[in-house]
């Protein structure tokens, strides 16, 4: 075979290889003869008339991904750096107007974003843009929609996945968070206090109702043990003023033989001689004794005034020298 007779086979092969194409899942193919729109081919493997029929172009009909960060300021002029992500796609039968209506569609989508956010956030206050980000979201998907839809184009969803604001504004948030909790603690801790405070109070009442009853009682015996000692000495021929001194001195040398028994004692009973008891015993049954009369002398001044008094109011009154001369 001759040389030239090779060439031409070579691109004979070549044109009739090129005649075919295959397409992706999920893409579309625009077909142009000549310049002009012929054909849009789908997935699978495709034929086009060799040096007439060219591929212009290739759409992605899959679900895109568009990240968009914008920064504005709030209505209380607060700048924010907000995160809008818009998931898009191509509407199969609408690639023509996708591939020949729009030539930049990023661009354009980030330009209506632009648009819609910031239209939307001066309206609110920082913390309503974090309350209120669905309402963002939901703004800039019907713009996008109504927009798009003219180039083929239908927005899947919009989300606004970030909001954040100066660094500055973020700390002062930060303090004041802080600071509600701290006030928070303190209110807690508080209120802990003044249970705490109560309880003890209570308890300590209770404590000192319980000691008092106990001395009460204590109080109670020792009076009914002091009754039972005078009968007994008064049985004895004792009468209740010896009786009375002799109970006394016996509990004072109960109180020295207590103080004796405690080694730590730093106590120091003045006058405390030998002498001290029956001193004590002889001043007692004097007392006693000079209370006795005292009592006496005032029951008989009692009994006079009594008497006085009764002679008084029944004796008639007589009527006044005046009054009789009137009459």
């Amino acid at each position: 075979m001759s040389v030239p007779f090779l060439f031409l086979l070579f691109i004979a092969l070549f044109i009739f290889l090129s005649s075919f194409f295959t397409v992706k899942q999920q893409t579309a193919v625009i077909i142009e003869r000549f310049g002009k729109y012929q054909s849009i081919r789908h997935s699978g493997l495709q034929l086009k008339i060799p040096l007439i029929d060219r591929i212009a172009g290739r759409v992605n009909l899959k679900i895109q991904q568009l990240d968009v960060i914008i920064e504005t300021k709030t209505k209380d002029n607060v700048f924010v750096k907000l995160k809008v992500s818009v998931q898009f796609m191509v509407v199969k039968e609408t690639v023509y107007d996708a591939f020949y209506k729009l030539e930049y569609p990023h661009d354009q989508i980030t330009s209506y974003v632009f648009d819609v956010v910031r239209a939307e956030v001066p309206k609110l206050k920082l913390d309503d843009v974090f309350e209120r980000k669905d309402d963002i979201a939901i703004a800039v998907k019907r713009e996008l929609n109504e927009a798009m839809t003219t180039y083929g184009y239908t927005i899947i969803n919009t989300l606004v996945t970030d909001i954040d604001p100066d660094i500055q504004v973020k700390n002062a948030m930060n303090r004041i968070n802080a600071a509600d909790r701290e006030k928070t603690v303190a209110e807690y801790e508080a209120e802990a206090s003044r249970i705490r405070i109560v309880a003890k109070a209570k308890a300590e009442a209770e404590s000192k109702r319980l000691q008092g009853q106990g001395i009460a009682d204590q109080r109670r015996e020792i009076a009914r043990g002091l009754v039972e000692s005078v009968d007994v000495l008064n049985g004895v021929g004792i009468n209740s003023q010896e009786a009375s001194a002799l109970i006394v001195v016996t509990q004072h040398y109960d109180t020295l033989q207590a103080i004796g028994s405690d080694t730590n004692s730093n106590l120091i009973l003045l006058p405390n001689s030998p002498q001290a008891g029956s001193d004590m015993l002889n001043n007692m049954v004097a007392s006693f004794t000079a209370s006795n009369l005292v009592g006496e002398s005032m029951k008989k001044d009692l009994k006079t005034i009594t008497k006085t008094n009764k002679k008084k109011s029944q004796e008639p009154e007589k009527p006044d020298s005046d009054s009789e001369e009137t009459v």
